[in-house]
């Protein structure tokens, strides 16, 4: 629970703190990831509840990767947030899961998944990971968006898995997202993002209850009868709309506060998602299309 990891090649320590090796200088870290840390440390701290929903939500974002493929294999997670991706990958099968994140959010990703031997919460800079190629699987589910260069952020993440593994991404789409992109984004980064916490927390209940309402008593309903998904498929944002009404007030409202407490946001389109495949190298790629938002990929590392 405390202690000291020494390097012998660089002769540097790092502590070990409430259980977790901190292998980040946060005070030597870039002010725009600082930054970022802090928010969603903030976010994932006050949001550490569970769902049920949690495993159905996991398993859409890295399709088509099923529970029963993560036995055996030693997996790396890319922002884990509250650990609420990891502490399922463990139940599933891995023999090791090693969970990074920048932010304070590893406090509550260690006190989600302490009890389980095969997983592991590191503080970390997802850029300068202090790990070896050893990994049979990496994924990253939204949070390479959130970096300063999401791309750089992916081959770091890739760079760690050994040949003939695999990785996934989930990343928000440009395409459909115009509108976030001219009328949210703006406010986000000039107002929300450098708002108070606590404040916002309270504000961002206000766009959450147009949310809920709409979700609970329209989206939801006419997407479960036949001839109400025939007008329903015309309506704004209806996919992700639906998708979100099967949640209850506190996840729809940490959905909305994760939205406009990020000081930094990309919206990647499907061309530049590709890219990032080839860049690595990857066969066997499967690119998919989540709730016509956001970009799912899936591929094999060669080398």
């Amino acid at each position: 629970m405390e202690g000291v990891l020494a390097c012998a090649g660089c002769s540097r320590t790092f502590p070990i703190v409430r259980g977790v090796p901190r292998f980040a200088d946060l005070g030597a870290i870039e002010k725009e990831k600082q930054a970022t840390a802090e928010k969603f440390g903030c976010s994932w701290q006050t949001f550490s509840q569970e769902d049920e929903k949690y495993a159905e939500e996991f398993l859409g974002w890295i399709a088509p990767v099923r529970p029963e493929f993560f036995a055996g294999k030693i997996v790396l997670e890319g922002g884990c947030g509250k650990g609420r991706h990891t502490r399922r990958v463990a139940q599933w099968g891995a023999r090791d899961v090693v969970a990074v994140d920048l932010s304070a959010a590893v406090e509550v990703a260690f006190a989600a998944t302490h009890g389980l031997e095969n997983a592991h919460v590191i503080q970390a800079d997802i850029f300068n990971l202090p790990l070896r190629r050893v990994f049979d699987y990496a994924f990253s589910v939204g949070v390479l968006h959130h970096l300063p260069d999401p791309r750089a952020g992916f081959k770091s993440l890739v760079s760690k898995v050994k040949p003939g593994g695999h990785v996934s991404a989930w990343v928000y789409g440009a395409e459909n997202n115009g509108w976030i992109v001219r009328f949210v984004n703006p406010v986000r980064e000039r107002i929300t993002s450098r708002m108070n916490s606590r404040l916002l927390f309270h504000l961002s209940k206000i766009p959450t209850a147009i949310i809920y309402v709409a979700s609970k008593l329209f989206y939801g309903p006419m997407n479960r009868s036949t001839r109400g998904a025939a007008i329903a498929r015309h309506s704004f944002y209806n996919d992700y709309l639906n998708f979100v009404s099967q949640f209850n007030w506190r996840e729809q409202h940490l959905i909305v506060f994760d939205h406009l407490v990020a000081p930094t946001s990309f919206y990647i389109s499907r061309e530049e998602f590709d890219s990032w495949w080839d860049d690595v190298g990857a066969k066997e790629v499967v690119i998919g299309w989540h709730n016509k938002n956001s970009w799912r990929g899936f591929g094999r590392i060669e080398q």
